[in-house]
């Protein structure tokens, strides 16, 4: 799009919308991927208010010519959700419950919401949503629905599509269409083209489709037949937004058991596990989820085997919970080697953690090389698992690639990374093959290409080998009544896009750019450490529990840039070169950084390790390479040379005088890059490491000669030095994890300045930027995690 035509839709839109408009290139470069392996660029951003504001955009874009896509979370793994046109993101302001009836048990939500929202409001009165996705902390209802996710509970409640009672929806057109079952509530052109495409058709809807239970690919088609009542919200359900966009839905809600235990079934191998898989469901399970040694190798917890199924089950009490998992373990006993039966809710929780990371670590292989989504989610019977998976690891074998399933084992759904080379035109060829390969192989054991993620740009040009010319046409004919100007999704499902088209990995440098970390575990490449974040967002979560913090600044702010994940974007946009066209010298990635407090909580909690903390300190030394930088990162930044000179000048009682007087302190902090709101913390008179010595001499007369020097007892009121001050001259950085620097708030986890902080871009990052495992580099130095 032309710059003066962004312009003129970009006005036409701040008319129209009383939400938020945002064609900026920061706003931008964060829409252009989701989880999976590809990446459109969009023209801008809206954030609707409501359904009259989605409404006045569609037709803003309309006038246009401009296509538009709907987005919730941003974490689909099959590039459905990747910006194109317009991006109307639901999850800055339409994630209300609306209305929520015990009695009835269904809710009322926008598409916005949150499903740990919706599933804590059920909890309330005893009830829960069924589906969820490993991403539950941060998924949005709309993108569920667009999707029709599922999740490890669907052996008990079914996907999204099972749980969708109504969807309230608005056409590219205009229209809005109340969905439910039955034709009745449809506008007359919609009503009389499904009964049409349907009625001409029975034959080929109540044949063309595979039953199991996760049957995701194509338009469900066969739920408009009449012996269905014509269910169109189950129809619309995994439409992926090409359709229409859902503004309400009204979804059913489970009971959710009021006790829960978790069986670890421990078997030999992958195949032993798949094949027992489907023999448990007789027993009522929540879930049966299932994964390998080489997926979670060194992981705490689990019993003797290769490979493990985690069967979880539900009673009124927690014994009766119990007893139906030693049940299970006893049923499966003649074919396993070992099992564990966790009751306590923070065991189970532990082991759980290792099943929902996966799509993260998964990532990677155990070697450190790179390995992709693309054939994330297929599905097959359940009872032919076992052969499936044998075929599928045959097939890997001889097209020279790796990867490591898991899964929904007892729904015969497989999630897989696969170690495609991506950067190079003859590994997307091997993608290519492979892909064509296993759509056949899937369709031979009678399955679906998805059974979870959606076809999106990965699997919908695939999708005449697991259905048919016939149907694929019928596709595009549902596409062309609902849609009949291609503006919603265009390229996805209905005339689809090339599975090696719009591969995000297009646009990087193929040579390792110039750098100063030694990032070893990217054997030295920016790129490939930038590429680490595949986008499934664990650090947008809202909320941490246990010793989890990523990611604070996004907790704060609830921005996409202050998250792990839109830092990584824009770094990859940087690289790339067409959105992001300053290089290392962007100030939208500057800013995007500037918050990040150097905490480490990605290295840690991130299921990838990004290091953000570390390539917010390659950023910055290149940023400000040769030019001056702000105040802040001379004040703080040179934090241990300022604490140790006064310590060596003993100017500790001068200087916490003058920081008494008021006009002074605001001068200084003026001129240091401080927030004005800040107190500056009083100085130790004494450093704490001559503090500390001196009590170790001390003990050492005391105990005599020959004896070892005891260590000095904690005194009331010593704390970390004395008096409890930040010691002038102490031996450490900008205090490391778990320091403190006294009321200023000067430090955080790796020193950082906190929210709010205004320790300019770059946070307390001076001259010798900040990064490491909370080291502290000094003036001109760069340090890190043992990388230089």
């Amino acid at each position: 799009m032309a710059d003066h035509e962004a312009d003129a839709l970009e006005q036409a839109l701040r008319r129209a919308v009383r939400g938020d408009v945002a064609f900026d290139t920061a706003s931008r470069a964060l829409m252009t991927m989701d989880a999976s392996n590809y990446r459109r660029v969009p023209a801008g951003v809206v954030a609707p208010r409501d359904a009259d504001d989605v409404a006045a955009a569609l037709a803003v874009c309309r006038e246009h010519g401009v296509p538009v896509v709907a987005r919730g979370a941003g974490t689909s793994i099959a590039g459905q959700a990747t910006g194109l046109g317009v991006v109307l993101d639901f999850t800055r302001h339409m994630r209300g419950i609306l209305s929520l009836d015990p009695e009835r048990r269904t809710a009322v939500v926008q598409p916005g919401v949150i499903l740990d929202d919706l599933r804590a409001a059920a909890g309330a009165h005893g009830l829960t949503f069924g589906p969820d996705p490993s991403t539950h902390s941060r998924c949005t209802l709309g993108g569920m629905i667009g999707n029709n996710s599922c999740g490890s509970h669907s052996v008990a409640w079914g996907t999204t599509a099972d749980n969708v009672h109504e969807l309230d929806v608005l056409t590219y057109g205009g229209e809005r269409v109340r969905a439910a079952q039955g034709l009745h509530d449809l506008p007359a052109r919609l009503r009389d083209g499904i009964r049409s495409l349907a009625g001409q058709h029975l034959a080929l809807l109540r044949t063309g489709f595979p039953e199991l239970p996760r049957r995701i690919s194509g338009y469900a088609l066969d739920e408009l037949l009449p012996e269905k009542n014509a269910d169109v919200a189950r129809a619309l359900t995994g439409s992926e937004g090409t359709l229409g966009v859902v503004t309400e839905a009204t979804v059913r809600l489970v009971p959710a058991p009021a006790a829960r235990a978790l069986a670890v079934l421990g078997y030999p191998d992958e195949s032993a596990a798949a094949e027992a898989a489907h023999t448990l469901l007789p027993y009522g399970p929540l879930t049966v989820e299932g994964m390998a040694a080489d997926l979670v190798a060194g992981a705490s917890g689990l019993p003797e085997g290769g490979a493990w199924l985690f069967v979880e089950v539900g009673g009124a009490t927690r014994e009766e919970a119990l007893s139906r998992a030693q049940e299970v373990a006893r049923a499966a006993a003649e074919a396993t080697m070992a099992h564990t039966v966790v009751a306590d809710p923070a065991g189970q929780r532990a082991l759980w953690r290792v099943r929902e990371d996966a799509s993260g670590t998964a990532t990677r292989d155990r070697d450190g090389g790179e390995a992709w989504p693309g054939w994330e989610d297929c599905a097959v019977p359940p009872a032919r698992l076992g052969a499936y998976l044998r075929d599928f690891r045959a097939l890997m074998d001889q097209h020279g690639l790796r990867g490591t399933p898991y899964g929904h084992f007892g729904d015969g759904c497989i999630h897989v990374r696969i170690d495609f080379d991506l950067m190079r035109e003859a590994g997307v060829r091997v993608f290519r093959d492979f892909s064509s390969d296993l759509a056949d192989l899937v369709v031979a054991h009678g399955g679906s290409l998805s059974g979870e993620h959606g076809d999106g740009l990965a699997r919908a040009e695939l999708l005449p080998r697991m259905y048919g010319a016939e149907m694929v046409g019928l596709f595009s004919r549902f596409k062309d009544l609902w849609d009949p100007e291609g503006g919603l999704n265009p390229g996805v499902l209905a005339r689809p896009q090339r599975v090696d088209q719009n591969l995000r990995f297009d646009v990087l440098p193929r040579r390792p750019v110039d750098v100063e970390f030694g990032y070893p575990h990217d054997k030295g490449d920016f790129s490939a450490a930038v590429r680490r974040c595949v986008g499934v967002a664990k650090c947008r979560n809202e909320s941490v529990s246990g010793d989890g913090v990523m990611c604070p600044s996004y907790r704060v702010t609830g921005e996409e840039k202050h998250s792990t994940r839109g830092r990584a974007r824009l770094l990859h946009e940087m690289l790339a070169g067409e959105v992001v066209q300053d290089g290392w010298r962007s100030e939208e990635v500057r800013d995007a950084l500037d918050l990040c407090l150097s905490c480490k909580g990605c290295r840690s909690d991130c299921p990838v390790e990004v290091d953000m903390a570390t390539y917010k300190a390659e950023f910055l030394h290149h940023h400000y390479q040769g030019r001056p930088r702000p105040a802040a990162h001379y004040s703080m930044g040179w934090l241990p040379v300022w604490l140790r000179a006064a310590s060596l000048l003993r100017a500790a009682p001068v200087l916490n005088a003058l920081s008494g007087v008021s006009p002074l302190a605001a001068l200084a902090k003026r001129m240091g890059g401080l927030a004005p709101e800040r107190d500056i913390p009083e100085l130790a008179g004494e450093p704490f490491t001559r503090w500390w010595r001196q009590r170790v001499r001390a003990a050492a007369r005391d105990t005599g000669p020959g004896s070892g020097p005891e260590r000095p007892g904690r005194k009331p009121g010593s704390g970390p030095g004395p008096h409890g001050r930040l010691p002038a001259g102490a031996d450490h950085g900008p205090a490391g994890l778990g320091g403190s620097a006294g009321p200023g708030g000067l430090t955080g986890p790796g020193g950082s300045a906190g929210l709010g902080g205004s320790a300019g871009p770059g946070g307390l990052t001076g001259p010798g930027d900040l990064a490491g495992s909370g080291d502290a580099a000094g003036p001109g130095g760069l340090t890190g995690t043992g990388d230089r």
